[in-house]
């Protein structure tokens, strides 16, 4: 066992007991009674129903991160990753397809054995709690439409990687880098227009008050917008949800229908203000630039790692190539996705109470879009009082009480 395997193992094993840990602390932090500001929100039965979804998802959570780090940790040991390389190899393609072939028999056969938790969690847990609308037919219509884009744009992504690394020696992460950057671009200005529609269809807001009110409300904050859109998001769950993407010509507003039917117009424009103070405050932008910062660190540490021989020997590979060094040195670099995690969700939750301040300053009534929160959170049973370490690994959200606190203390503010 060499040091590339215990650091392995304890990157592995650290966010495991991380989540194990915050995990039962969250489940512990359920209470009674919600919050005295948020009473209003749940009828005492649906209270408990939120609690009951709650302790359910995060059982069976675990359940499902339990057997895929056994999984991994066996098919390790057993010395799988190098009987995989050598049947791979010895189909006799060269360096390339074989990186193709064997990242990509890896990846069908977890998702393969993991299929049933995703199977059980649609149609046993969401089904229970009133959530799934999804048929099998969209399930798996939805399955085979991902496959079909992780190989048609996955795939020459990956072989251009590996290529890089092939034929541009010391500099090759700066070509990598080059490469994933122009690809996020590419995604982000087809992703509306192509992608997102060959699993959700979009359909222009009909003439009417609630298109209305919303175009009056982009022109009173000098946002310009040719159309908003209703997401049939009804086909697979009842949950409701809003977002905006995209740039330029191609931005996109687009509403759940499962929103529209549950929330009053000025809810629907508040929700719709919060989406438009992400663009103006360019927390999209943002994004984007930390992404490419990211590949860039990440190919960076890549090249520094991708010739070391204790990284093969860790997994007993005895033919080391690129194609095997970029799926051990992504196990190599968990801590520090760890890490970058907790600080991106930290800039989120900022980046969201920035949001709901933009959209609580520019609507009529500030506490609009409390009310509207509220009822989001309902419908949804969601947790009112998450553990603070639960939120501080995994929220991109403010929770539900700090939200609309900061929304009363803005609402006040404006009545003086």
């Amino acid at each position: 066992m060499n040091i590339f395997t215990v650091i392995i193992l304890a990157a592995i094993l650290l966010p495991f007991i991380l989540d194990l840990v915050s995990s039962n602390l969250n489940l512990k932090a359920l209470q009674l009674n919600p919050p005295s500001t948020l009473k209003d929100i749940y009828p005492p039965d649906k209270y408990r129903k939120s609690q009951e979804y709650t302790r359910e998802s995060t059982h069976f959570s675990f359940v499902g991160s339990t057997f895929g780090m056994v999984l991994l940790l066996v098919f390790w040991f057993a010395h799988g990753f190098n009987w995989l390389d050598l049947v791979v190899r010895s189909w006799g393609f060269g360096d390339i397809i074989n990186g193709l072939l064997y990242t990509g028999i890896l990846i069908l056969a977890y998702g393969l054995i993991m299929l049933p938790f995703s199977i059980y969690a649609t149609f046993v847990i969401e089904q229970r709690y009133g959530f799934n609308k999804t048929t099998p037919e969209t399930f798996i219509a939805d399955m085979l439409k991902s496959l079909f884009l992780a190989v048609l744009l996955g795939a020459p992504l990956l072989a251009a990687i590996l290529a890089l690394f092939e034929i541009t020696g010391p500099l090759a992460w700066l070509y990598c880098w080059a490469a994933v950057t122009a690809y996020l671009l590419v995604i982000e200005f087809i992703a509306p227009n192509w992608i997102m529609p060959l699993f959700n269809k979009f359909t222009p807001l009909a003439e009417g008050e609630l298109r209305t009110a919303i175009f009056d409300y982009a022109k009173s904050v000098n946002f310009p917008i040719n159309n908003v859109f209703v997401i049939d998001g009804s086909r697979r769950s009842s949950k409701s949800n809003a977002f905006f993407t995209g740039f330029g010509r191609n931005k996109r507003i687009a509403l759940f229908d499962t929103l529209i039917a549950q929330h009053t117009v000025p809810e629907l424009v508040a929700v719709l203000a919060h989406e438009i103070g992400h663009y103006k405050k360019k927390h999209i932008v943002q994004g984007l630039i930390i992404s490419i910062l990211h590949f860039g660190l990440l190919f960076f540490l890549l090249s520094i790692f991708i010739d070391s021989p204790g990284l093969y020997q860790a997994f007993y590979i005895e033919q080391p190539s690129i194609y095997t060094g970029l799926i051990f040195f992504g196990l190599l670099y968990t801590p520090i996705e760890l890490v970058l995690s907790i600080l991106l969700n930290m800039l989120s939750r900022k980046n969201e109470a920035d949001a709901d301040r933009f959209a609580a300053q520019t609507t009529p009534e500030p506490h609009i879009l409390g009310d509207a929160l509220k009822k989001l959170a309902a419908d949804n049973l969601s947790n009112l009082t998450p553990h603070p370490l639960y939120v501080f690994l995994y929220y991109s959200h403010p929770p539900l009480l700090q939200r609309t606190q900061a929304i009363i203390s803005i609402s006040r503010s404006a009545d003086h």
